[in-house]
């Protein structure tokens, strides 16, 4: 049989074997980088597609599913099965634990599904989470079409998460005790280095010259040739994000980390998360002013959740990443829920009773 004839056989059968395959997008990238409103858009334009949606969270409230749930696409039995909420600690950390169990059900239901976005939390590294889908439970049903990272602009413009590799040389050759890098650096640059797509968002918050610098920034960061494209308020259109057909889990060794070399990795102990149920209303500009505050006075990355506002009908989403918040309704009370305000705030060595203290003193 020529050669020729065989390499046509196997293309075919390829092709196949990752059509019967449930494509899997991850979205990945830092807290408060836009990951959740991106996803919203997506699934408010799913042109048809069945789409499930694995949503990772660091913390107890499921703030982003449920906001997730509100687009109000599609019925809330189809939601309930769609879209999945894992709290219970941050996925790479978990994926034996939490993943696995909920990528089984999921695989279960594969006629019904025509692809699966997975949002991880800002704290996770994608590579570990990747690595499960060469696991033989995984690899035959389900494969990573492609891992989108998503930077926030303005952020990495103002240098919180990125460093000058010369000037870090040059005081790592100076004091070797010097911690060079940050857990935040090292997490920034991993989800880069597993990137297919880059979408940076919040462009509208810098000038050129800080945005040509993130640009420059994070080409530096790849080392492959990998697509950068800007976001408006998390509008990217399907057609960017699905449909990569890269089987991400058969070319890791394309992409390094700094953690290739490690059994395990640690995240930053110091950083934590404090949930917050209050049964208190609060007015909108009041309650962000004294957030505000709260961000000058503690090491606090995100701030996100749900509000009560006083003789308001529809619930508040309130978020925040460092001193930068954003406001507006999703929709309107339910009948069968309490008006409560739901508060997640992510940081390092986060004072619990302050906080709660500080936000209590509040009076409507």
């Amino acid at each position: 049989m020529p050669a020729e004839y065989l390499i046509k056989i196997c293309a075919r059968h390829a092709v196949k074997y990752m059509a019967s395959r449930i494509p899997v997008t991850i979205i990945t990238g830092f807290l408060g980088s836009g990951k959740t409103t991106i996803i919203r858009h997506l699934l408010t334009h799913n042109q048809g597609r069945r789409i499930a949606v694995i949503v990772n969270e660091f913390g107890e409230l499921g703030i982003d599913g449920d906001l997730l749930r509100s687009c109000q696409i599609c019925p809330d039995d189809e939601k309930s099965n769609n879209i999945v909420e894992l709290t219970n600690g941050c996925l790479c950390c978990t994926v034996q634990e939490e993943f696995l169990p909920t990528m089984k059900a999921l695989i279960d239901r594969r006629n019904d599904i025509d692809c699966i976005l997975i949002e991880t939390s800002g704290l996770a590294l994608p590579k570990p989470l990747i690595t499960a889908f060469r696991w033989p439970e995984i690899r035959t049903a389900a494969t990573v079409d492609a891992v989108i990272t998503v930077v926030d602009c303005d952020a990495v413009a103002d240098g919180r998460f990125a460093s000058d590799p010369a000037q870090v040389d040059a005081l790592r050759q100076a004091d070797d005790e010097l911690d060079h890098e940050t857990p935040l650096q090292e997490l920034f640059e991993d989800q880069l280095a597993c990137a297919d797509l880059v979408i940076l968002n919040k462009t509208d918050l810098v000038n050129h010259q800080q945005y040509q610098s993130v640009i420059d920034l994070i080409n530096s960061e790849l080392s492959r040739s990998v697509k950068i494209v800007n976001s408006d308020r998390g509008i990217v259109e399907p057609e960017m994000i699905l449909g990569f057909n890269s089987a991400v889990e058969d070319h890791l060794h394309q992409r390094p980390s700094h953690h290739d070399t490690e059994e395990d990795h640690e995240h930053d102990d110091e950083i934590d998360s404090l949930n917050l149920v209050l049964a208190q209303e609060f007015d909108p500009r009041q309650l962000q002013q004294q957030l505000e505050i709260l961000v000058t006075k503690q090491e606090i990355y995100r701030i996100k959740g749900f509000v009560a506002v006083p003789n308001k009908p529809m619930r508040l989403v309130i978020q925040g990443v460092g001193s930068r918040f954003e406001q507006f309704y999703d929709r309107r009370w339910r009948v069968d829920e309490p008006r409560q305000t739901k508060l997640v705030f992510i940081g390092k060595s986060i004072d619990a009773p302050a906080i709660e203290s500080h936000l209590c003193q509040l009076v409507t």
